[in-house]
């Protein structure tokens, strides 16, 4: 019998622990895990710089200096966001079950049977505690870079989705991570996600 092709994409709120989450359910269900990485297979393939693609990787457009024409586009933002979507159908059209973070999969990749769709979530004291011992920063710089984050994500996710970014209805599961802590939440998860492997 042939395996199920299963596909994870989890979206998250900055200081959520999201990104931490997404890692250990490809690590425990043995799932290739794609993020920020999947940009050097791409620089390799293109023959581009790496630091130029993470320039722009995952923000927003400046709608002020871009142009599109049917198809094409003279942004640096939406050409590297349209080499991720590529990518990610790529990887996808071969059949390959995976874990990503971000980068709009639940929308790019909503006709694949096997998507289960994710937004990890915290309370505002835990996603500051977490910032704060993460970058070393004071609790008012936390909490700007925390709105800045949030604010470029949904930016981005708003322009490249059909859907609203953290609304309940864009994905399969919304879960509060610092109810339970990210051990916990790890294996709820990854019992739901069981269950639709089946």
């Amino acid at each position: 019998m042939e395996e199920k092709q299963t596909i994870i994409a989890i979206s998250r709120e900055f200081g959520s622990g999201g990104h931490e989450i997404a890692e250990q359910i490809a690590k425990d269900l043995k799932l290739n895990f794609y993020d920020r990485n999947m940009l050097d297979e791409i620089a390799k393939e293109k023959n581009i710089q790496i630091g130029y693609l993470e320039k722009y990787e995952e923000k927003p457009t400046n709608l002020l200096f871009s142009r599109r024409v049917g198809a094409y586009s003279n942004s640096i933002e939406e050409i590297v966001a349209e080499m991720q979507f590529e990518y990610l159908q790529k990887k996808a059209d071969t059949g390959e079950s995976f874990v990503v973070v971000g980068r709009c999969a639940e929308t790019v990749l909503k006709e694949c049977e096997g998507l289960i769709s994710i937004f990890i979530l915290g309370d505002m004291e835990t996603k500051l505690k977490r910032i704060q011992e993460h970058y070393h920063l004071t609790r008012q710089e936390a909490k700007i870079k925390l709105k800045q984050h949030d604010r470029k994500r949904k930016q981005y996710h708003n322009r490249h989705s059909d859907s609203e970014w953290g609304s309940s209805k864009t994905y399969d599961l919304c879960i509060n991570d610092s109810k339970l802590g990210i051990e916990k939440t790890v294996h709820i998860l990854e019992q739901y996600i069981k269950e639709r492997m089946l």
